[in-house]
């Protein structure tokens, strides 16, 4: 059959694999670690992609334009964002786990214009991605990654072993976002990436056809090649949430008590200590009535100590609300209904069942379809044909109810034939359900 490549020509690189198969170690896979081949190696003559803008193949003024490439970081600190928001956060992690798990654990069917595939090379390798991993644990991994940075970058390993089908992977792997830079050409398209670990760096080629590397990314209207991560939009109020649990912590760490201060009067009017006996005070206040084992034991102060508190209590602060409004402006962020993490105060869904749908309708299926179409655009590149990747909505019990209302209505429709019927429940023509089948 006619094929159309879907990727640049040019000259394939030497050497890749690196890769850590998620977020793990930076092992080599499917080939060894080598140095970085000069640019110049992988940018052979300049190559111009059809565009819609003023200037055609220019994608945006930088640094690179028309000098030597090289990569470019994103403005973005991933490591600070993911500590803070996802391992320093309960409300950030769990919004991150609940839309990762939700999506991978989305069912998804393999199909072309004419078929719906049963059995396909493109399912067989979603299923064992790779030796470590299977396919709910890729998926989880580059849903993370593309939650945390905004970016998600699939390696694809070839298949070495001649076992497999011909032109489709081995294996694929999803890297790191910290650990790969775009490393953008002279029209400002990336012409490959590069993936460090362990002072080593090794790039990806991007001139040729297959690409080793699919990057999957968010809108983000002020970066041409990175992502925008809900961690970036929520930053505000992740430290805002973080802090109030800080000052909840140092509070009970005080006895659940506001800051206060010891007051010395002397007998003779004179409100100073002697040197010594400051330092045995502030002993005893440390040793005696800081922490939580030394809640509500009584003060004992000698002549002339008073203790005046300072501050404001929680209730005066509103801190739970604070903290709470905070925890919701998150979940916000990353489009989970507050109820579904256990934020009280929220009463915008009806029940928990309602709130679930419109967790899948808004923010899990959009996310898993455009993840399921950029890999199969991708794999389709290997295979040299093209497939399709989308959710299977039929298999997923939270859309049960409005999955069984769409039916009726259209199985009640006298005016559709058979055939359009199939169409409008995005199924391919009656009697192709399996490959070479037809």
């Amino acid at each position: 059959m006619a094929m159309r490549w879907f990727g640049r020509r040019g000259p394939q690189a030497e050497a890749a694999g690196l890769s850590d198969s998620g977020g793990g170690g930076g092992g080599a896979v499917g080939a060894e670690a080598v140095p970085v081949a000069p640019v110049g190696a992988l940018a052979s003559p300049a190559e111009w992609k059809s565009s819609a803008a003023p200037l055609g193949g220019v994608v945006a003024q930088g640094p690179w334009q028309g000098a030597v490439a090289r990569a470019v970081a994103g403005m973005r600190d991933g490591g600070t964002l993911t500590r803070a928001g996802f391992i320093g956060n309960p409300v950030g992690f769990r919004a991150v786990k609940l839309i990762a798990e939700a999506a991978a654990a989305v069912p998804l069917v393999c199909q072309d214009a004419r078929r719906r595939y049963e059995v396909h090379p493109v399912i067989d390798l979603l299923r064992r991605p790779n030796p470590g991993q299977g396919r709910a644990e890729l998926f989880e991994a580059l849903f993370g990654q593309l939650l945390l940075s905004g970016n998600a970058f699939v390696e694809a390993v070839p298949d070495d072993t001649g076992g497999g089908v011909s032109g489709l992977p081995g294996e694929l792997h999803v890297l790191r976002s910290d650990r790969v830079s775009v490393v953008p050409g002279p029209d400002g398209w990336p012409i490959g990436y590069d993936y460090a670990v362990g002072g080593r760096r090794v790039r990806f080629d991007m001139t040729g056809s297959p690409d080793p590397i699919c990057h999957i990314r968010s809108f983000h209207p002020l970066d041409d090649h990175y992502g925008l991560s809900p961690l970036q939009a929520a930053a505000t109020a992740i430290e805002v949430h973080s802090a109030a649990s800080q000052w909840s912590r140092a509070l009970l760490e005080n006895a659940a008590r506001p800051s206060g201060a010891i007051v010395y009067r002397g007998g003779d009017g004179q409100g100073v200590l002697a040197p010594e006996q400051y330092e045995r005070l502030v002993e005893e206040m440390e040793a005696h009535h800081q922490g939580a084992r030394n809640a509500g034991r009584p003060m004992l102060l000698e002549g002339g100590l008073d203790w005046k508190p300072m501050g404001f209590s929680p209730a005066d602060m509103e801190f739970h609300e604070t903290k709470l409004a905070a925890a919701r402006e998150v979940a916000m962020a990353f489009g989970v209904p507050p109820m579904l993490i256990g934020i009280p105060g929220e009463a915008t869904y009806a029940n928990y069942a309602e709130a679930n749908r419109a967790f899948y309708r808004l923010t899990v299926l959009p996310l898993a379809t455009r993840v399921a179409a950029s890999l199969g655009w991708f794999l389709s590149e290997h295979l040299g044909e093209e497939v399709d990747l989308k959710p299977d909505l039929d298999q997923i019990p939270a859309l049960a109810a409005e999955r069984d209302q769409h039916w009726a209505r259209v199985g009640a429709a006298s005016f559709l034939t058979d055939a359009e019927k199939r169409a409008a429940l995005g199924l391919p023509p009656l009697g192709l359900t399996a490959r070479g089948e037809g």
